[in-house]
């Protein structure tokens, strides 16, 4: 969402997180630049996100049931929010955008580390985003987490927070999101 159109900066946004390590010139030298330009993107949105005030004080919030895993819950916070007003953010519908987003995935393929396939086609055959705009969608996707990753036991259940707090969360999000929008722009203007 934040990607814009171009294939390979959302390709390079969507599997940044399996993108470990510096971008050394020997790492990256045979990478597309749009490519690149989307794991860098994603690095900064990760460190806008990580540094602005709200998310640091919901993060805060739900660190106080959830320990160290908060971070994970809320961006699934993050997530729900859009998919709930998509429609806010976006001249689509939120089937008409993921359908398309899946279509990009599947064609540059080639471009998802070995090790997230599993989960990109998980995200794919369970439309995972469209899930994400109900509540029971982001508890299943805590349940599978919980069940999947010892470490991230204390996700179970982090859908009730959301719930117990959500215009409070919401209207947290709302003007951050406004600013991540501009600031990614910006970034990609800026870097391209």
């Amino acid at each position: 969402m934040l990607s814009g159109d171009r294939e390979g900066v959302i390709m390079g946004n969507y599997v940044a997180d399996f993108i470990k390590g510096k971008l050394t010139y020997e790492k990256v030298k045979d990478w597309h630049p749009d490519y690149l330009l989307g794991i860098r993107l994603h690095r900064f949105i990760d460190s806008f996100t990580d540094s602005h005030a709200a998310v640091r004080q919901i993060r805060h919030q739900v660190a106080l049931t959830h320990g160290k895993v908060a971070g994970v819950a809320v961006d699934i916070y993050f997530d729900h929010f859009l998919a709930r007003r998509f429609e806010l953010y976006r001249q689509e519908t939120l089937p008409n955008f993921c359908a398309r987003m899946y279509a990009v995935v599947r064609k540059n393929h080639e471009l998802i580390p070995l090790a997230m396939v599993p989960m990109a086609e998980s995200m794919i055959r369970h439309n995972w985003l469209v899930g994400y705009s109900e509540i029971g969608g982001i508890g299943r996707s805590f349940q599978g987490l919980a069940t999947r990753f010892a470490f991230m036991s204390a996700i179970r259940g982090a859908e009730q927070d959301l719930v117990k707090n959500y215009l409070y969360y919401e209207s947290l999000f709302q003007p951050f999101f406004a600013e991540l929008e501009e600031e990614a722009q910006q970034f990609i203007q800026q870097n391209q």
